[in-house]
């Protein structure tokens, strides 16, 4: 088993389910906050973390949001993406596809502009420093109005030229993809590319619509796919990819193990499976942890493993030169360790 693992560490890799304020750890949280002057309701980084223990999405949300609070200038948002990207470069990640929730944001008054730059900045400075390509999408907050939606997507029209795509996440129960209908119309009319978290505690239903009223091509979670065998079929006939976050799924109780997780059955199912860590600083790991603890739970095979990593540039929006050309540097890795062996 250690010997998979370390393929799996050494394999290239891409992200693609990642919420760049749920990479804000409890150092870097204490620390904007003492930049700020603002005090956070735990003694220490030690406390912060121990409150990590969640009963269902919601939960870890009013954390989430409450620990947004801390990030209030551009820099901030640059220290952010930093933080994260150096792990990603530790993690052999060559590709990330970033969210960014502008709504808790501007909503306390942080400008689009210092949302936008101080995260570009940072993925700018990670392509140079490590070759880290990368897509930035903007996500809609699914709790509140569509109308909220479509006056952010509005104050976004400035910067669209540097967004790559729209996401839709939050809370998914009793906020199916539908209630977002005009606001992705008017995001395709843009030619903004469109991804939306379904079928996490959403029911399958809400993968449906996301894929015939939103038109994504690409959806985040969608583990409760194989509560529907004829949507399983569609998702594999149509090579949907499902962008899963295994430890997120266990922390959230949409798996009680991650034992029991569906993700190996898909995979071998044929569907097109990525591994990602959605909100790695609460969720206790990012890329290469969610392999390594999959490899334990699931037995993962080789096979699988480089499935895995092969799945996440397939599933990207990097142009078919690039996923050419990575796909041919996880195969020369894949080369390199089985010489080892």
């Amino acid at each position: 088993m250690s010997d998979l693992i370390a393929l799996a560490c050494a394999l290239p890799k891409a992200e693609l389910h990642l919420h760049i304020e749920g990479s804000l750890e409890p150092e870097l949280a204490f620390e904007l906050a003492a930049k700020h002057g603002v005090t956070l309701p735990y003694a220490d980084v030690e406390a912060l973390r121990a409150a990590y223990d969640f009963n269902d999405l919601q939960s870890f949300l009013d954390l989430y949001y409450a620990g947004a609070g801390v990030l209030r200038d551009a820099d901030d948002f640059h220290a952010l993406t930093r933080a994260y990207l150096q792990r990603a470069a530790a993690d052999h990640l060559r590709h990330v596809e970033i969210f960014f929730d502008p709504q808790t944001h501007t909503e306390r008054g942080v400008p689009m502009e210092d949302i936008i730059g101080g995260i570009r900045r940072a993925l700018l400075e990670a392509e140079a420093e490590h070759g880290i390509t990368f897509r930035l999408i903007m996500s809609f907050l699914r709790h509140l109005s569509e109308a909220d939606a479509i006056a952010t997507l509005e104050a976004a029209k400035p910067f669209l030229h540097r967004i790559d795509g729209v996401g839709l996440d939050s809370s998914e129960n009793g906020h199916p993809p539908s209630k977002f209908e005009r606001v992705f119309a008017l995001c395709r009319e843009y030619g903004l590319p469109v991804v939306a978290h379904a079928g996490e505690e959403g029911p399958p239903a809400y993968i449906w619509e996301a894929l015939d009223i939103l038109q994504a091509r690409r959806i985040d979670h969608g583990v409760r796919c194989s509560e529907d065998p004829k949507l399983v079929e569609r998702l594999r006939a149509e090579q949907i990819p499902l962008t899963v976050c295994p430890l997120s799924n266990v922390k959230l109780k949409v798996y009680p193990d991650l034992a029991e997780h569906n993700l190996k059955g898909l995979l071998h199912g044929g569907l097109v499976i990525t591994i990602n860590s959605d909100d790695p600083a609460y969720f206790g790991g990012y890329v290469n942890d969610n392999f390594i603890a999959c490899i334990k739970a699931l037995d993962l095979s080789e096979t699988d493993i480089v499935q895995l990593a092969r799945n996440s540039f397939t599933a990207s929006w990097l142009d078919d030169a690039a996923k050419a050309r990575l796909l041919a540097e996880i195969d020369a890795v894949h080369a390199q360790w089985q010489t080892a062996q």
